[in-house]
């Protein structure tokens, strides 16, 4: 039914950017004394503008035929023929359950914003707007429209740290803008260069031709500037503690839920199968730097005195895991690493919003403030520790099961990788247990704690679907495994047939 109907990831792209139109219509046009209302208004309309989106998201999965290779619901429009620039949209195994993803969380954002009072409209237009270019990246077919979406969501989470954010939001802002934006930069020149090899812009020519090994080489590296910073990996991480810390509760939950995939579904998209000598070539340095930084950034996540931090730290490493899956380029490697984003976009979020829910009550995220949380606040106890077991890879929830992929997707390349990213996980083990005895168990020593209240309705509500997610993806992980496989084999088989190739 919807294979026919061409417009409709496109329709499903933009539907967001629509209800921020009709926010900004009724924010300009409503007289000043009705600020209550606006502000009302526009809450409603970006919650029915990212749950329509939500609704098109699970219908796309629901029509998806996973048995098939190519792209499908591709909708192209001419737009400069001439030099064989599109617009062109599609989806494949590999992008389709990250739109899912994006929609998925945005609703429970646009809830958990209750505690913003000031510009709430301006507010309201930034995520919607963030929502429309995020899935755009997910589904772009041509690497211009790629690239001005990729980049333009830059722009909308900017403003958000920038103006709704803590005491040193601006730093944080800019420090977020303009290290992702010098990656892409490296980024923008390799495009050029591949445009003026190929002769058109779009990804799926692109991912037939072949490009000579030293040109891939530079290519490689110019992409991986870009999406090493947007994952972010070791040595370029050190924007995300600070944007974290800085952002909203819910700047937090899509900075960590989905932002952070971009650079992962860029590797997947244009690294592996369009440069597969270079990957090959070097794997051993994504390999090093994963490794490095999941042992480092959990010691260092040990040591934080904000909650905030050491969860940014913590995705820090669990994206090591993600790198190192995806370079494995094995089946299992590869299917974990997807996995291991789609479980972290989940499991991340729900931390962020534990934390969004105390710091609302109490505004301070310092861990020495909390203690003996479980006697005043016991659903809270429960649900933050369940996520806190699901961030450590229990068995059970839908941690375990990417990281367990992604590790035996590198032992099989090489036992000592495997080995370090285990020791990774006994330390996500020590600061997320550590951190979670220090919040809600002990006494409460804390006379300030002694009016915080359990959970309200509306935050109930919040994490319902992240729990549901959480222990279905733990226990059914073929959900998403099956979605994946063919686009997955069909990638490996493309980048060993062109190692193949290459060997001769």
């Amino acid at each position: 039914m919807f294979g026919e109907f061409e417009a409709f990831l496109s329709i499903l792209t933009f539907v967001p950017a629509l209800g921020a139109l009709v926010i900004a219509i009724f924010r300009f046009t409503a007289r000043s004394e009705d600020q209550g209302l606006i502000d009302r208004n526009s809450r409603w309309v970006a919650w029915l503008a990212t749950m329509v989106t939500l609704g098109m998201s699970i219908l796309l999965v629901a029509n998806f035929d996973t048995s098939v290779t190519g792209f499908q619901f591709v909708h192209e429009v001419t737009w400069l023929e001439q030099i064989g620039l599109g617009y062109r949209m599609g989806v494949d195994g590999l992008s389709v359950l990250f739109v899912l993803l994006t929609a998925f969380l945005m609703p429970l954002c646009i809830m958990a914003s209750g505690s913003i009072k000031n510009r709430v409209a301006d507010y309201m237009i930034a995520f919607l707007l963030l929502e429309t270019l995020v899935i755009g990246v997910f589904c772009a077919l041509d690497i211009v429209v790629f690239y001005i979406f990729f980049e333009g969501g830059l722009i909308p989470m900017f403003i958000i740290i920038g103006v709704w954010g803590g005491q040193n939001r601006v730093y944080a802002a800019f420090k977020f803008f303009l290290y992702t934006l010098l990656g892409s930069v490296l980024m923008l020149v390799a495009m050029i260069a591949m445009f003026l090899q190929a002769g058109t812009t779009d990804i799926t020519v692109l991912l037939e031709t072949e490009f000579a090994r030293d040109v891939q080489m530079w290519m490689w590296l110019a992409f991986f500037a870009s999406f090493a910073v947007k994952m972010p990996m070791w040595p370029v991480h050190t924007w995300l503690p600070d944007a974290h810390v800085q952002a909203p509760t819910a700047g937090s939950v899509i900075l960590a839920g989905v932002l952070l995939k971009l650079g992962g579904y860029g590797f997947l998209r244009f690294s592996l199968p369009m440069f597969p000598e270079a990957s090959a070539y070097f794997a051993p340095m994504v390999f090093a730097l994963s490794i490095i930084a999941i042992i480092y950034t959990s010691l260092v996540a040990f040591r934080q005195t904000d909650i905030k931090k050491l969860i940014a730290y913590s995705s820090v490493a669990h994206m090591g895991f993600v790198t190192m899956g995806l370079f494995a380029m094995n089946e299992t490697g590869v299917q974990g690493a997807i996995f291991q984003m789609i479980s972290h976009g989940v499991i991340s979020g729900a931390l962020f919003l534990c934390v969004g829910v105390i710091y609302d009550r109490m505004h301070t995220r310092e861990i020495a403030f909390y203690g003996g949380l479980v006697h005043r606040m016991p659903v809270f106890a429960a649900i933050f520790g369940l996520f806190a077991m699901a961030n450590v890879g229990l068995p059970g929830t839908s941690g375990f099961v990417g990281e367990i992929m992604t590790m035996v997707g590198a032992f099989q390349v090489s036992w000592w990788i495997a080995t370090g990213a285990a020791v990774g996980v006994i330390l996500s083990a020590m600061y997320m247990l550590t951190v979670y005895r220090d919040v809600v168990f002990g006494e409460m020593t804390n006379p300030k704690l002694e009016t915080i209240t359990d959970l309200n309705r509306m935050e109930w509500l919040i994490f319902i679907p992240l729990i549901i997610g959480a222990l279905v993806l733990g226990v059914f992980s073929t959900l998403i495994t099956d979605v994946t496989a063919t686009a997955v084999g069909h990638l490996i088989s493309n980048y060993d047939a062109a190692l193949a190739a290459s060997a001769q």
